[in-house]
């Protein structure tokens, strides 16, 4: 699977879905909070992707150490928004069971956020250390 095509799939699924259920059921203000979560998330996700740029790995890999725009505040501003996306998806099709999936998917990138910054400290030594100091997750 190609980075453009794992960046574009995952927006055109959701808005397929999010299409259907505009039809269905009421628009009140949890439908309107994840339709906002929904496209703030996926924005900024395929922002976080776009400034990663060739040092996007679905491994852990130490291509560069990137600190520039949302990588100078947060170290993986792809899980933050992903989370941010999914949540909204699931609210706004009011499927509440769906949030039981962040209960493994937060997990999940939490024990990759460690495992890729194993790999930078690594690579990249007091650079890296220097930028965990001053970033969020």
């Amino acid at each position: 699977m190609t980075a453009r095509y794992a960046l574009i799939m995952p927006p055109i699924s959701m808005g397929v879905l999010m299409l259907i259920a505009a039809f269905f059921g009421p628009w009140d203000a949890e439908r309107w909070l994840g339709l906002a979560l929904t496209l703030v998330g996926h924005a900024f996700l395929a922002a976080a992707r776009m400034q990663l740029g060739e040092s996007f790995s679905v491994a852990a890999e130490a291509r560069a150490l990137v600190t520039h725009g949302l990588y100078a505040r947060v170290r993986n501003p792809i899980y933050l928004f992903s989370a941010i996306a999914v949540t909204g998806f699931f609210l706004y099709l009011h499927w509440h069971w769906g949030l039981l999936l962040l209960l493994v998917l937060v997990p999940l990138q939490v024990k990759r956020a460690r495992t890729e910054a194993q790999v930078l400290e690594q690579q990249f030594g007091d650079a890296y250390r220097a930028y965990r100091a001053h970033t969020w997750f």
